[in-house]
């Protein structure tokens, strides 16, 4: 979680002591003025980690920390802070925002956390975001979306030139037609009587399990929170009983695994074939949440009859709910939908990133339009990734 008023603090307090040349000297005072913890090189509390380096200038290339180290780490903002003659310099190093492991990082595997990273391994931006104190807030909410292990396996493709796995999809021209023709179905599908049953029932599903997704809504972890979400609205009783108990009785939550889907509810019709992603907006809470695969996307597109939606769950401080169903071609979402390159290995058109923002308005001053003309340059770019 992203405590912005102490995360100002820290930034205006490095800031104020610019040309203080001194690593030792800036470690200390932050360590006192924000109460921090002293693990060998690095300084962490609950909000945030940091890791003070020195150089001559703002680009530098020494080694910064161990990837077992920052593995620590990486589900709070950590930061390096770099010690210059004329200033200080921060930037987000969580794994997120590293290109590679540079120094002894030969044995790196999925299954073999080895090798640490350099100041020149840091991205300076992400997806034309400028990695600094400005851009912090959503830099870290788009990090909280990818889990270690996902960020780990990328980077051990990077570092060893390992080909990844996975296959990008390639479309024959009727599959194309059909993908283009999705706009018009999910247009169709919105006036149907479909669209109804499907809002509906998932309206019936959150209601059943509001008082457990109220609880859930304070889960610190944003994977973990929008998992258990998600299963209490779609699961099978079995485990959607055990959820219950373990979110009343404060007890240790059972393991979860999330099937690797475009979505989490499927349902058929006569004539349409349903997705629906299930995304949660705490709005008391800033967030970017991940949206989906592109290439999961275009190949469940290029069948007949498939809609895809979202199904948005809103909660606010008070806990009251709010939800609504929509297109992924709806103005707002579409308008507020990023396609994420950064994830894009060499097998696929990467992934896409909902502005948080657009969520919130979906469900509090929800707009129906779709911009045909819109919706198909997005397709575009998706077809061209």
């Amino acid at each position: 979680m992203y405590n912005r008023e102490i995360i100002d603090s820290l930034v205006e307090f490095v800031f104020a002591r610019n040309g203080i040349a001194d690593k030792a000297a800036l470690a200390a005072q932050v360590q006192r003025e924000f109460n921090l913890v002293n693990d060998r090189s690095v300084f962490y509390g609950k909000w945030f980690a940091i890791r003070f380096c020195k150089a001559a200038r703002a680009s530098f290339s020494n080694t910064v920390l161990s990837l077992s180290t920052l593995h620590k780490y990486d589900g709070i903002p950590f930061f390096v802070c770099l010690v210059t003659p004329t200033g200080n310099y921060m930037m987000l190093a969580n794994t997120t925002f590293l290109r590679k492991i540079s120094h002894s990082s030969q044995a790196l595997r999925r299954d073999n956390i080895k090798g640490s990273f350099n100041g020149s391994d840091i991205m300076h931006s992400f997806e034309g975001i400028v990695n600094a104190s400005e851009n912090f807030e959503f830099l870290f909410n788009s990090h909280e979306n990818y889990t270690f292990e996902e960020n780990l396996e990328r980077l051990v493709e990077a570092t060893n030139n390992i080909s990844p796995t996975g296959r990008k999809f390639i479309p024959t021209e009727s599959q194309i037609d059909c993908i283009r023709n999705s706009v018009d179905r999910a247009i169709s599908f919105l006036k149907s009587d479909a669209y109804t049953v499907l809002d509906n029932d998932l309206y019936e599903r959150v209601k059943a399990v509001e008082s457990e997704i109220a609880i859930a809504a304070f889960i610190d972890n944003v994977n973990l929170r929008g998992r258990i979400i998600e299963y209490l609205i779609t699961s099978e009783e079995n485990l959607k009983d055990c959820l219950i108990h373990c979110l009343h009785n404060k007890t240790p939550l059972p393991e979860i695994f999330t099937a690797d889907k475009l979505g989490d509810y499927k349902r058929v019709f006569e004539d349409y074939l349903t997705e629906t992603d299930i995304k949660t907006k705490i709005l008391f809470l800033s967030s970017n949440p991940k949206g989906y695969n592109i290439d999961k996307l275009l190949t469940f597109l290029s069948k007949e009859k498939s809609v895809y939606l979202i199904y948005v769950v809103a909660i606010n401080e008070n806990k009251r709910i709010s939800t609504r169903l929509c297109s992924m071609y709806h103005r707002q979402l579409l308008s507020g939908t990023r396609i994420i390159k950064h994830w894009a290995g060499r097998n696929s058109r990467g992934v896409t990133q909902y502005d948080g923002r657009s969520l919130e308005e979906i469900v509090l001053d929800f707009d129906e339009s779709i911009d045909v003309a819109a919706a198909q340059d997005f397709l575009t770019k998706c077809l061209r990734a």
